[in-house]
């Protein structure tokens, strides 16, 4: 399955600002980049970063004072992995791989230590596995309102949590929250989504269960064949679109993503588990 994606940005500067982006598509086994552009303007220089373990491109450039714009465009094919959520179990924590431990850990907005208590409530009786995750997300979709500007930056799992009200980076702290509550990693994953309306950056998240990473999206605003990986982290503050140090001001953000006409046999059933990673 091919996807053509990408974005614009424009900031007007105040006075020399260093700009870390995060736009770039992810390359894995399951997440191949066909063919991509950049370009920035006025042009300066520029240095990437590619996080070893998660394949998270950050992007640094340091502007001077005026405008500044930038232009992402990227041709990518997805192989996903398709399977059946019945036999996909938990992993115990004893046979966890230990590069995936980290993921059980509180963040900064996910504060599962302090959900504990609602998790095991709702779910604690649910048998481990894909189908108590799902039930994680049912109960987010059916107890939040997907609201627009209900939150902010500061908004942590926790809050969604009190006020039920919030957009899709809240959905997924609160799911991943909820997760690791319950002993199952969890983790955050920025990226673009086909479908999305109106077209941004989207935030879905995924759960360690069997012997990889699944893909789960509590908001069912869009197919989740239709998820392109730009970043993975503990949460939205390691995967943020733009970190920025300087003062200024956005006067464009543009997101796009069209899929490419697939083979039939590219299509699986909506009942299938989805894993790109």
């Amino acid at each position: 399955m091919q996807f053509k994606l990408g974005c614009e940005l424009s900031y007007t500067l105040t006075a020399p600002s260093t700009f870390i982006f995060n736009i770039g598509v992810a390359q894995n086994t399951r997440q191949q980049v066909l063919d991509e552009t950049l370009s920035i303007t006025p042009t300066i220089e520029m240095e990437e970063y590619v996080v070893p373990e998660t394949a998270t491109r950050f992007l640094r450039v340091n502007p001077a004072a005026g405008d500044l714009h930038i232009r992402y465009n990227a041709l990518v094919e997805l192989s996903h992995v398709w399977a059946d959520p019945l036999d996909i179990p938990e992993t115990p924590t004893t046979t966890l791989p230990l590069q995936v431990v980290p993921y059980l850990f509180p963040s900064r907005y996910c504060q599962s230590d302090r959900l504990m208590n609602l998790a095991q409530a709702e779910f604690g009786d649910l048998l481990p596995g894909y189908s108590r995750v799902t039930a994680i997300c049912n109960w987010i979709y059916d107890n939040v309102a997907y609201l627009s500007g209900s939150t902010n930056q500061h908004t942590s799992a926790y809050d969604t949590a009190v006020e039920r009200a919030g957009v899709c980076r809240d959905f997924a702290h609160l799911a991943i929250a909820f997760c690791r509550a319950l002993g199952t990693p969890a983790r955050f994953v920025s990226g673009y989504a086909y479908q999305l309306n109106p077209p941004d950056f989207h935030a879905f998240f995924e759960a360690y269960l069997g012997d990889r990473w699944y893909l789960f999206d509590a908001t069912r605003l869009v197919p989740m064949a239709g998820l392109v990986r730009i970043g993975t982290g503990k949460d939205a503050a390691d995967v943020s679109f733009a970190t920025i140090f300087g003062t200024i001001e956005m006067t464009k953000m543009q997101v796009f993503i069209d899929r490419l006409q697939p083979p039939e046999t590219s299509e699986a059933p909506s009942d299938q588990a989805v894993s790109t990673a």
